[in-house]
């Protein structure tokens, strides 16, 4: 997060960055996309950033909204994080992608075709789990029945 100086108005590329603050394929233009919207203090970057801040799948995300937000001095309380599965459903999509796959393939294979197929649900949990991603992602495909 940057604490470069607030600007009372509205940045040329709002639209711009209206649709990456909401790009479902990518937590990284999410999150730069609410770092420029924090340096920009109006209604509609108040309102993209509560929209962020209340419905990102991504945690981190919605804490990076709530910051920038707090900053403004917006009287704003950060959501409780979600239990569960981020995709509704998100088991039956793994699953029905790991039986997509021939018998004995690898798990970078199934990666793979996880991020080819569904690159929302991809990006979705690789930006909530950060790190843990991989090693994630790996237990859930070696846990799923055939």
């Amino acid at each position: 997060m940057n604490n470069k100086e607030v600007k009372n108005n509205v940045p040329e590329n709002l639209e711009e960055l209206k649709k990456a603050a909401s790009r479902t394929s990518s937590w990284r233009d999410r999150i730069d996309a609410i770092d420029e919207l924090g340096q920009w203090k109006s209604k509609q970057t108040i309102e993209i950033l509560k929209t962020r801040m209340i419905n990102d799948p991504v945690y981190k995300i919605q804490k990076i909204a709530f910051h920038k937000l707090q900053a403004f001095g917006e009287d704003v309380q950060l959501p409780p994080k979600k239990k569960g599965d981020l995709v509704k459903g998100a088991s039956k999509i793994f699953l029905r992608i790991k039986k997509s796959l021939p018998e004995g393939h690898t798990y970078e294979e199934f990666k793979e075709k996880l991020k080819k197929m569904r690159l929302d649900v991809y990006d979705m949990y690789e930006g909530e789990k950060g790190t843990e991603f991989d090693s994630w992602l790996e237990t859930t495909w070696t846990s799923l029945q055939k």
